[in-house]
């Protein structure tokens, strides 16, 4: 698999509001278990990265979870620059989508993954 998707997980869950302030942890997990469905569906390997109260949400098979120390969006930077492959980050927050593009990082919204929609990967 040559492609990944980031997924900056705070950010994607809070674009919904569907009471997932009451339970953050359960919405990452929501969220990942979605995204194993996704990166089968388009043929992209998944990190999910989570921070706060989502730390220690568990990998399963097709997505990756990384529990960032402190700020996800500086784990996703670092994880972006790491990477060494094209990669796309899965982010409305635009200052972290000018970090990941001068990476050279593709930037797509939520609504990506929260669609029918593959993003444009790779």
């Amino acid at each position: 698999m040559d492609d990944v998707l980031v997924v900056d997980g705070a950010n994607v869950v809070g674009s919904v509001p569907d009471g997932w302030w009451r339970d953050r942890f359960g919405a990452a997990v929501r969220l990942r278990d979605s995204l194993v469905a996704y990166g089968q569906r388009h043929g992209v390997e998944v990190v999910l990265v989570v921070e706060g109260a989502a730390r220690g949400v568990e990998s399963v098979v097709g997505v990756r979870v990384e529990s960032a120390a402190g700020s996800g969006d500086d784990h996703i930077v670092e994880l972006v620059g790491r990477l060494g492959r094209p990669c796309t980050v899965v982010t409305a927050d635009r200052e972290l989508r000018a970090r990941v593009e001068a990476l050279g990082a593709r930037t797509v919204g939520p609504r990506a993954v929260r669609s029918s929609e593959p993003p444009p990967v790779g």
